[in-house]
């Protein structure tokens, strides 16, 4: 099953917590390659965006929120399943090439994924927009209802044109459950308008709660904005290079990928109360990653973008937001991570998996009562498309990132070591590895045998750097 949406539950007033419902309506929204200030919010100082402020107004704003990713497919395979993905053998972009080692990848059907978990318990499930799990073509198994959603509009690359639907891999793929489908729009515009159509359906049944994963194209390359022109076709991909054009017009591209965004959320929340179940929805909104060059989404403040281990590669804006539950206008600087929302929209539907364990751990204390969770190491691991790796682990006030300069592809050769006090450097500048030996001695070997045991319980995948 494949990414969901969490929105958080918090007390109101000073000490009392109000009553959850025993079933809540779940819907995730995922934004793509969206730094930490891609909102207004969270501090876009480049035009506003009021809908998603809205949300954040009415729910918990969530400050140190965490990809379990740096790039599009391991983080939505994290997502899904509540778990590393190292543990489903995705650690890198489901490549669109053919002849790419990761091309042939995608989520196994041994997995269980938080559609599962829930269509097990009454559910109703929908997917909505990019699924970035596998390619058809290379297999059945890969298809998101087939992971436990009922419901799929959307594509299946890590891409497609705005307009003409072509994906990264140069072929049509927009589709309609398993049915590839010829349709006219813009592709957020799609998203949304299939999204309240799945609210507005589903709203309108009291007994069967559902749960929608909306899974937004915006703001990935390529660069389109309502209104222009085809820019992939399955010929050529004439790609709208932010190098070629000035700061303003950057911008103003930035702006028409992202207001799509906001006027979707806002036409959710208007459907929510119309339907009367405002109070019994939960939703979470966040980033897959850190920020790409296209846009100036990240912070400043935070070093390194998508496919970094450093914090502005992860550290993602995210809200959630439970009207009566999660108390209105609250912050929580708690260090999540997605892997925690699968634990949590379980715990919240009252569902429960035997096995595998989740690595995720659940919020809904965070979100209803806003306590803070016991200390816990997070981690992560890069592998890019030219098979570069880095490494990196989160341990209190401390942060360890490892590099492997000049090594080949896919190994783990030429170690380089990073240490970093995050609480007095969170820009990651000054390097106290040769300061404290013995503390990044410790994170080191903590993440190599987190790696190694994580790795080792991968199922088969098809291909991979050798």
């Amino acid at each position: 099953m494949k990414n969901l949406l969490f929105i958080i539950a918090c007390a109101v007033g000073s000490t009392a917590l109000i009553a959850a419902p025993q079933k809540p309506n779940f819907i995730v929204v995922m934004v793509d390659d969206m730094g930490y200030e891609g909102v207004s919010c969270f501090g876009n100082p480049y035009f506003k965006t009021p809908e998603i402020d809205r949300l954040a107004k009415d729910g918990m704003k969530l400050t140190d929120f965490h990809s379990s990713g740096t790039v599009c497919s391991p983080t939505r395979t994290g997502l899904l399943t509540g778990r590393y993905q190292q543990r489903s053998g995705i650690e890198a972009v489901i490549h669109p090439y053919t002849d790419h080692p990761e091309h042939k990848k995608g989520l196994q059907l041994s997995e269980t994924t938080f559609g599962e978990a829930l269509k097990k318990v009454g559910y109703s499930t929908g997917l909505i927009g990019k699924w970035h799990q596998g390619y058809p073509q290379n297999s059945d198994d890969f298809h998101p209802q087939n992971h436990g959603f009922d419901e799929f509009v959307g594509y299946h690359s890590g891409n497609i044109d705005f307009i003409s639907h072509v994906g990264d891999h140069m072929r049509h793929d927009w589709w309609h459950g398993k049915v590839e489908t010829e349709e006219e729009g813009y592709s957020t515009h799609l998203i949304n308008q299939y999204a309240l159509d799945f609210v507005k359906r589903h709203g309108k049944k009291s007994d069967t709660p559902f749960c929608l994963y909306i899974a937004h194209e915006s703001i990935h390359n390529p660069v389109q904005i309502p209104g222009d022109p085809v820019r992939r076709t399955l010929q050529e991909w004439k790609r709208w290079k932010w190098q070629d054009h000035t700061p303003e017009e950057r911008i103003e591209k930035y702006r028409g990928m992202v207001e799509p965004i906001d006027d979707g959320i806002g036409q959710l929340r208007t459907a929510l109360t119309d339907l009367g179940i405002e109070k019994n929805t939960f939703i979470l909104f966040f980033s897959d990653n850190g920020p790409s060059g296209d846009f100036p989404s990240g912070s400043p403040k935070l070093r390194g973008r998508k496919g970094s281990v450093y914090e502005g590669g992860h550290k993602v804006p995210a809200i959630a937001c439970w009207p009566g539950a999660i108390a209105a206008g609250s912050e929580s600087d708690t260090p999540l991570i997605s892997i925690d929302i699968m634990p949590t929209l379980l715990s919240l539907a009252k569902a429960t998996i035997t096995e595998p364990a989740m690595d995720g751990v659940d919020l809904s204390s965070v979100f209803l009562k806003n306590e803070t969770l016991p200390a816990r190491p997070l981690f992560w691991a890069s592998l890019s498309n030219g098979g570069q790796r880095s490494e990196a682990m989160r341990d209190g006030e401390w942060k360890l990132v490892v590099q492997h300069p000049k090594s080949k592809p896919g190994t783990f050769e030429n170690e380089a070591i990073e240490l970093f006090h995050l609480a007095k450097d969170p820009e990651e500048k000054t390097n106290l590895a040769k300061q404290k030996p013995k503390q990044a001695a410790k994170m080191l070997t903590a993440l190599k045998a987190w790696f190694a045991e994580t790795s080792a319980s991968s199922p088969p995948q098809p291909g991979g750097w050798k």
